[in-house]
């Protein structure tokens, strides 16, 4: 009995110490899967530690913001412990290579400036049309080629820069979604049309898509009722529909480098327009200003009235009309003649 015993209790330590082995054999696949090594905190935990550090060493604070900060340094993704800094209002990541934007960034619903400018990026993710406090979007100068669907969920969005992305092109219909968005930028990329959902924005109030490849306006632009600035320079335009005379908020409009052969009449009424630039365009007319009066406090009054081109818009309007007037006497005398 005592052999049976003792044959007993042997079986069961040996049995609780196979279940421990095979435990701590578990746990070390575990650890040496991560990158760990047995018995210490794997590497891959080290170095989130070791990045996460260098990481709060760019966070600033300005007018009780706090900004996560990063310029001029390569970081062609950003890790996964980033989102321990949960808390950020504002990203500025600069120059470092940047080649996407992270899938987490959902986590982030503190975030209401996200400036990624001048990086490598190619796509924004579905993802962030979760962030439904962010104000000011700022991707320029990246390689983006389309812009998701997703990003009309963004309902607090201000302002949007998408300028230099090159294949750029068009826009998604639930872009109209963005109904408090002011500020656009969609300059130097390839858009042919103006897209209508740019112009059903309700709020928008600044608008540049200059260096692009429009040919034409939408005749209904004037529903585009806040619109205050609207840079259109160096495109394919040949003509301005009638209706741009409707815009009443309308500021400064920029079309030098375009096509165009004339100057819409209607456009003489638009006592709102302070700054136009009709210049280095193939207009039918040949105008020039007349000389003014300079003293020596004026000298610049040349310059400036050249600069916003409003008095020589007015000149080639009434210029056209006069020739106009001047033509279809001209048929009414003819026509008297061969009746007599």
């Amino acid at each position: 009995m005592v052999g049976v015993v003792a044959y007993g209790s042997v079986s069961s330590i040996k049995a609780l110490w196979e279940t421990r082995i095979k435990k701590s054999k578990e746990e070390e696949q575990k650890r040496t899967a991560r990158g760990g090594a047995p018995g210490r905190l794997s590497v891959g935990a080290w170095e989130d530690r070791a990045i996460l550090a260098r990481l709060k060493q760019k966070l600033q604070t300005e007018d009780g913001r706090l900004i996560l900060r990063i310029e001029q340094e390569e970081w062609k993704a950003l890790p996964g412990c980033l989102v321990q800094l949960s808390q950020v209002q504002e990203w500025q990541i600069h120059r470092t290579g940047l080649q996407k934007i992270p899938h987490f960034i959902p986590n982030f619903q503190n975030l209401l400036v996200l400036d990624l400018s001048r990086n490598s990026i190619t796509e924004i993710p579905k993802q962030i049309g979760e962030l439904t406090r962010l104000k000011e979007l700022l991707l320029s100068y990246n390689r983006i080629q389309r812009v998701p669907e997703e990003l009309g969920g963004c309902e607090s969005l201000e302002r949007l820069e998408l300028s230099m992305n090159w294949d750029l092109s068009e826009l998604p219909d639930q872009f109209r979604n963005l109904t408090r968005l002011q500020h656009l930028d969609l300059s130097l990329n390839c858009f042919s049309v103006l897209p209508d959902c740019i112009v059903a924005l309700p709020a928008l109030v600044w608008l540049d898509i200059g260096g692009n490849c429009l040919q034409h306006l939408p005749e209904d632009i004037h529903r585009m009722e806040k619109l205050h600035t609207l840079w259109l320079q160096r495109n394919e335009l040949e003509r301005l529909p009638d209706n741009i005379s409707r815009m009443a908020s309308l500021d400064t409009l920029v079309l030098s480098s375009n096509r165009l052969r004339d100057i819409p009449p209607l456009m003489e009424g638009m006592s709102n327009l302070r700054f136009v630039n009709f210049r280095d365009n193939p207009l039918i007319l040949d105008v020039t200003l007349p000389p003014i009066e300079r003293t020596t406090e004026d000298d610049e009054g040349e310059d400036d009235r050249e600069m916003f081109g409003r008095e020589f818009m007015q000149m080639y309007i009434q210029e056209s009309r006069k020739r106009a007037f001047a033509a279809l006497n001209m048929h009414r005398v003819n026509q008297t003649d061969e009746d007599s």
